[in-house]
């Protein structure tokens, strides 16, 4: 008997797909999920270079409320909802409407104000990486700090990252049922972190020449005593991003949002004025031989390191102002244990993922200098699109698809996925293929100047191009990752991470033996694509199996209409920018941007509306209604 047909027999109750353990209506204990607020970003961190280092796990990190609890007079076909009331681990009691009325508007202002905070925090960060390929070009300066600036990503996940989004978080929120509102569980929870990361930041530094080996090999392009020097002034952040990571726990489970959001757009801000501070300062940065004590090497770390330290400072006045007071309580809560099996997986997903990230820069640093600096700003223009435009669309779907896989609703599940598919099919293939045709402009016209020649900036924008196919099978691995995480399936994501690194790492080390030094970046960046092929297509078998009829011919056929149109955007594009003249490099670069990038998305946009395509009407309907404000 297949598993879907199995689970409608058995009923929601009886079993979960995946394996997850059945719900238990009647648990008093059980935490209740309630699904993120559109417009939250799952991180306040700026991503690293590699995007193995993102976070779908922080599915787990979904905010939460205290469970609602019935009144006395309530009888016992009152207190627990059904169907629509089953939550992620178990019902919800019912909730009059004019009870939950008052909250609301709050978590519809709360979301706008994040998503503008969000939106500002991109863009800020975006500017001080330009400007930093300004200020040193995209070299081996660039290499070596951008290495040792993910080494307190990287090890921040390893020590507390992975383990704070999926238990501590739920945690913190049911701590506020005990009867001092979780002030004991917080402070508990403070002082074994604080102390973890303390401990953790003290080996990292002292570690530092290790750990740049792992990064840099010995008689490659990259600089390992400057990457070393770096890593010294930059491995502290470790603390205070922990810092900034648990206070803004405690915050969130208070429902005080806005001091999290924004203290990111500040952190950039100080790094703004260090870069500025950087370029008016004399000289040059020393490689031969590299001294700790430069001016510019020293300025360049510690303020880097200064905007995460404030960053997590300007959380405090507001916890303050909350009336929780902090002192030193050790011992690790028994409620710990709970999470403990998904906890696990969640470290295997962390740990599998950074193999992947030390091979990819070890094997970036084989290449010409400039190839981890390439690529860390190519990964963030990839992303862009969906981080803007997937992320805002799909953002209506998911509480409903959390909602119905909760409710062991297959059908419901299937068909939200199905949707969801569509949507981001539509919405991102042809940006994909018109980025495909623009990306050497892209790259011209944000990168060139200062420091960084013309040639430089366009292969960072080739090495955009040649990866622009992988943006929807990124999009999906996503999108299927939350699905697992909605079933409460924490292995599956993990076993799809280990496959990804498997086929990942060994066409990586075949980059430098098949291209030349400077083309090594474009097949890195390639490889990066196709391994969200892989993804998507192991996250989709796999769904098959445990869901059934995915709904697969309708997705396939909204995929052809969309390439069919892509490629009339491309051709048109293509067209247009043979007919602008040259202006020199960066003038002509701006112009075809714009030109072809308006043309281009045009022509894809209008040919799917002339065929009458209903994934586009969500957007359709978002941009009348910004044109009727307007």
């Amino acid at each position: 008997m297949r598993p879907w047909q199995r689970e409608r027999q058995q009923g929601p109750q009886d079993s979960m797909p995946f394996g997850a353990p059945p719900l238990q209506p009647n648990d008093p204990d059980v935490t209740v999920f309630i699904p993120r607020i559109g417009g939250v970003p799952a991180s306040s961190k700026w991503p690293v270079a590699d995007p193995d280092v993102l976070r779908p796990y922080d599915s787990f990190a979904t905010r939460m409320m205290p469970r609602v609890q019935p009144t006395a007079t309530a009888t016992s076909a009152d207190s627990f909802g059904e169907g629509p009331g089953l939550d992620a681990t178990g019902f919800l009691p019912r909730v009059t409407e004019p009870a939950a009325k008052p909250e609301t508007p709050s978590l519809a202002k709360s979301s706008s104000l994040m998503a503008i905070a969000s939106l500002v925090s991109r863009i800020t960060g975006f500017f001080w990486k330009i400007m930093l390929v300004w200020a040193v070009g995209t070299g081996v300066v660039n290499d070596s700090f951008n290495i040792a600036n993910t080494m307190p990503n990287i090890f921040f996940e390893l020590l507390f990252g992975g383990v704070l989004s999926s238990v501590v978080v739920p945690l913190l929120v049911r701590s506020q049922d005990d009867p001092d509102r979780g002030q004991a569980y917080t402070q508990r929870m403070l002082t074994v972190g604080l102390t973890i990361l303390a401990a953790g930041t003290v080996v990292a530094v002292l570690a530092a020449p290790a750990l740049t080996s792992l990064y840099v090999e010995e008689g490659t392009q990259a600089n390992s005593e400057l990457t070393t020097a770096f890593a010294r002034l930059l491995l502290p952040e470790i603390f205070f991003y922990g810092v900034f990571a648990l206070l803004s726990a405690v915050l969130n489970a208070k429902h005080i949002f806005g001091p999290t959001a924004w203290a990111p757009v500040m952190n950039n801000v100080v790094v703004i004025v260090t870069l500025a501070l950087f370029m008016v300062l004399p000289g040059e940065i020393s490689l031969d031989p590299v001294r700790m004590g430069d001016a510019k090497v020293l300025v360049l770390g510690i303020g880097v390191t200064l905007g995460i330290v404030v960053q997590a400072v300007l959380l405090v006045p507001p916890l303050l102002r909350s009336g929780f007071r902090f002192r030193w309580r050790w011992g690790i809560d028994s409620r710990m244990k709970e999470f403990g099996g998904i906890a696990l997986w969640i470290l295997g997903y962390v740990a599998v993922s950074q193999i992947g990230v030390t091979i990819n820069t070890r094997v970036l640093t084989l290449g010409d200098p400039g190839g981890v600096t390439i690529y860390s700003n190519a990964w963030l223009l990839f992303q862009l699109p969906y981080g803007v435009i997937g992320v805002s669309l799909l953002t209506a779907i998911m509480p409903r698809l959390s909602r119905n896989a909760a409710d062991g609703d297959i059908r419901k599940v299937v068909a939200d996925l199905s949707y969801a598919s569509r949507i981001s099919t539509v919405m991102l293939v042809p940006i994909a293929a018109v980025m495909s045709v623009i990306g050497q402009q892209i790259g011209v016209a944000l990168f060139s100047g200062g420091a960084n020649s013309a040639a430089e900036a366009s292969r960072l924008g080739e090495a955009l191009a040649v990866s622009a196919f992988g943006l929807l099978p990124y999009a999906l691995v996503m999108l299927q990752l939350r699905v697992f995480y909605a079933m409460k399936d924490a292995r599956t994501p993990t076993l799809i991470m280990v496959v990804m690194t498997v086929v990942k790492i060994p066409l990586l080390y075949l980059c430098p033996v098949l291209l030349d030094g400077k083309q090594v970046v474009l097949g890195a960046m390639m490889v990066n694509s196709l391994t969200f092929v892989v993804g998507a297509m192991m996250g989709q078998v796999w769904l098959w199996v445990s869901l059934g009829n995915l709904r697969s011919k309708r997705v396939l056929g909204v995929i052809l209409f969309t390439v069919v149109a892509s490629v009339l955007g491309v051709l048109a594009a293509w067209l247009v920018g043979k007919i602008v003249p040259d202006f020199g490099p960066r003038i002509s670069a701006w112009i075809k941007l714009i030109l072809q990038g308006l043309v281009g998305l045009g022509v894809s946009f209008g040919v799917l509306a002339a065929l009458k395509v209903e994934e586009l009407a969500p957007a359709t309907k978002r941009f009348t209604r910004l044109v009727k404000r307007r």
